[in-house]
């Protein structure tokens, strides 16, 4: 079934020689085991198939390398690194980009962002980036994407791609064949409306664009729904604008055969119009819609759905479809007896698989149980694939759970429950009131082992056979960054990604939603053998 290990390392080579982007050359090859952007590959697989010196035999020798501490700040970390000859790439919540010695965390150089188009929100690197010939790529909180020179940090370009007030960057650019892809969604629904019922909602459009590599521009933009109009008031008085939202909250995968982009949209603000809770498959030459599959047929929901606010602020309670159903995960693409498949989760907690080339589902798992406005038990950022198994974590599910899945018909391998004891020991153990057993990250796997990180603030090894834990790290302690500064750790970075795993090193963002204690700021781990 699948590929074999020997096929799907070749697989990997082969993706990673497609990524490669403006300036590079094939006489220029990154090595095997680097992880240059968030998905690792072009297909999304979040798997390093190169991987040979972590194995299940040796993952429980793992030890920490050394730390790197941010300023305290108002952001949670979130920016996964990309680790790119012997160097990881990664963006903090203090607004600089760094590059540190992937061994040893000696600094490269470090971009402070703070100068870089000024305006009324700090530019907090919201993704993860991605490195790919010569030039680093990644987003910010303002609806930014920056191009930076991958040897000096140099900003080469910097490009508002959305200048609505609430715009952000969340979703992790994929590069191919000269062109950035990237999508845009926003905080409008959530950061603007609670303060204050007077804000005119909501007039926010998700969109991916493609960006030429090399200076920024805008190729094409495919918009996830169409252009607000006024249609009355709030019970305020503020103009309602419909429809709004469907932001683009995840990464995008390319089929480099068949010239495919697949990427998953958000929920409507307001309105019930639009590519909603919407697998997209779009042609990269030109943005036009291959095929769309919309998992979910009424979802419009904003912050007021879960305040007791007076009749009318929230449409959707009374027909049942305030849900936040979002597809905010990244697809995984893979191939089952000879036909090409693409799956992605949802925060319903729904694993979906459809034909790659047609939309026609192939099979659908319940792994979370729905928990209505507010979608927070389902399948949040992303999943994994090895070529014999897909992993999938559910967040909010109490507990989370780490699963392993059949490709091909979607039964359940094997399942681990978030240890029960993820709250009563190490450093959660101190703060019942924050401590939750959810996993919010990305799922990850190098042969043999799957890496996934949670709420209680631990990141664990899993076998890939069976799911036994075979690692735990507690994050949430004090440590000393090779920076100089001090920090401490906390849940597992969610919304930026999860671990890396590239030549023998595990790297892991810690300090995420919920917030722990921490009068110092948050933290990136490596650890190695």
């Amino acid at each position: 079934m699948g590929f074999s290990k020997r096929a799907l390392a070749l697989l990997a080579v082969a993706s990673s020689v497609a990524l490669l982007g403006a300036g590079a050359t094939a006489a220029s090859p990154r090595r095997d085991g680097d992880w240059a952007g968030w998905q690792k590959d072009a297909a999304g697989s979040r798997h390093n198939a190169a991987e040979w010196r972590i194995t299940p035999h040796t993952v429980g020798k793992l030890k920490l390398k050394w730390a790197f501490a941010y300023d305290k700040a108002d952001a949670p970390v979130r920016s996964q690194p990309a680790v790119v000859d012997g160097v990881a790439y990664f963006g903090g919540p203090d607004g600089r980009f760094y590059a540190r010695d992937a061994r040893t965390g000696a600094e490269k150089w470090t971009t402070d962002l703070s100068g870089i188009a000024p305006g009324p929100r700090k530019a907090v690197p919201w993704d993860g980036p991605t490195v790919v010939g010569g030039r680093v790529y990644f987003g910010d909180i303002r609806g930014y994407v920056y191009s930076l020179d991958q040897r000096t940090g140099r900003v080469v370009w910097a490009k508002q791609v959305d200048a609505h007030p609430a715009a952000t960057v969340t979703s992790s650019p994929v590069v191919h064949d000269g062109k950035v892809y990237v999508g845009t969604s926003s905080g409008e629904n959530a950061d603007f409306d609670p303060g204050s019922r007077d804000y005119p909602c909501c007039t926010f459009r998700g969109h991916v664009d493609a960006l030429d590599a090399r200076t920024g521009d805008l190729v094409w933009r495919h918009y996830t729904v169409p252009e607000p109009q006024a249609v009355g008031t709030w019970p305020s008085g503020a103009t309602r604008y419909e429809p709004s939202g469907a932001g683009v909250w995840s990464s995008p995968t390319i089929d480099v055969r068949t010239g495919t982009l697949y990427v998953g949209t958000g929920q409507n603000y307001t309105g019930s119009a639009g590519d909603f809770d919407t697998l997209l498959a779009l042609d990269v030459r030109s943005g036009a819609v291959k095929w769309r599959n919309q998992v979910t047929k009424a979802d419009t929901w904003r912050g007021l759905c879960n305040d007791p606010a007076p009749q009318g602020w929230c449409p959707g309670l009374a027909d049942g479809s305030a849900l936040d159903y979002d597809i905010g995960a990244t697809p995984n693409l893979f191939t089952v007896n000879g036909r090409k498949l693409v799956g992605v989760g949802q925060k319903v907690g729904v694993y979906h698989v459809f034909d790659a080339t047609t939309g026609e589902v192939v099979w659908r798992r319940q792994l979370g149980v729905p928990l209505p406005s507010g979608g927070i038990s389902g399948i949040q950022w992303g999943s994994s694939y090895d070529g014999e198994r897909l992993y999938i974590a559910t967040y909010f599910a109490d507990p989370g759970t780490l699963f392993a899945v059949d490709p091909a018909t979607g039964a359940v391998l094997w399942e681990t429950p978030n240890p029960a004891d993820g709250c009563t020991t190490g450093g959660a153990a101190q703060h019942p009131e924050v401590c939750t057993l959810a996993h919010g990250p990305a799922v990850s796997s190098s042969p043999g082992v799957v890496y996934e990180g949670s709420n209680d603030g631990k990141l664990r090894a899993y076998s890939a056979r069976t799911g036994r834990v075979l690692w735990t790290y507690d994050t949430v302690r004090d440590f000393a960054g090779v920076n100089g500064k001090p920090g401490r750790g906390g849940a597992i970075s969610g919304g930026g990604g999860g671990a890396v795993v590239s030549n023998g090193m595990v790297y892991v963002q810690a300090g995420y939603w919920p917030a722990y204690p921490n009068p110092n700021g948050s933290v990136l781990l490596a650890f190695g053998l």
